[in-house]
């Protein structure tokens, strides 16, 4: 069974929860900047992490372990606003990747889940909204990706789902009331080899094969 790890971006950095042996096996190694420790059930633990990543840049990475992973996953859950949104890896018939550029990072249509919607409706209706592609299919379920952000002084930790998509034509219309300034389909091995400006969790999705055990 592949082991139980949680991976949540916290201000672009990723922080790792999980058993001992599933942490273990990412074979990291305390320092300055790295920050390995047992998780013993108090949140006030937690809270101080997440103050550590707001206040010491230098921080690269938290990782967490307890024997009850599920425990660790809910008491970290608790300490923020969970908000849901959908989006798309999508693909031509030339099979190029659509990413696009805006507030400074290169990155993949998304956006939240309205209530009553399903998240393979928004992730749709987002894909459609930001790109102007009418004639999507959707595919297969990709993954999770989960980041967190600050909203008027409250921790909002978002969990966004990721399906793949087919689009039947190429022509785009860029989402300008969303910053968006610029959409290109790329063939995905070279444009990650490029080493893009993009975010964590983007490149995770478009990387990691996603696991129904790994969050």
């Amino acid at each position: 069974m592949h082991p139980q790890r949680y991976k949540i971006y916290v201000n672009g950095r990723p922080v790792f929860l999980g058993t001992p042996e599933s942490i273990g096996e990412l074979s990291l190694f305390p320092s300055k900047d790295i920050f390995i420790g047992p998780y013993l059930g108090k949140r006030k633990t937690i809270k101080q992490y997440l103050d550590l990543l707001d206040k010491n840049q230098s921080v690269q990475l938290v990782a967490l372990f307890a024997e009850q992973a599920d425990r660790l996953w809910e008491d970290f859950q608790s300490c923020f606003k969970i908000l849901e949104a959908a989006g798309g890896l999508v693909t031509n018939p030339e099979g190029k990747l659509l990413v696009f550029f805006r507030r400074g990072s290169w990155d993949l249509p998304k956006g939240k889940i309205d209530p009553g919607e399903t998240p393979e409706q928004a992730a749709l209706r987002e894909v459609e909204e930001e790109t102007g592609l009418k004639k999507l299919t959707l595919g297969d379920f990709a993954g999770f990706t989960w980041h967190t952000y600050t909203q008027k002084g409250e921790r909002i930790l978002k969990k966004t789902w990721w399906y793949h998509m087919q689009s039947a034509d190429s022509a785009v219309t860029p989402q300008t009331e969303e910053d968006i300034e610029e959409i290109r389909w790329v063939d995905r091995a070279e444009w990650l080899a490029s080493n893009p400006v993009v975010y964590g969790s983007i490149r995770d999705i478009l990387t990691e094969p996603h696991h129904p055990f790994t969050n």
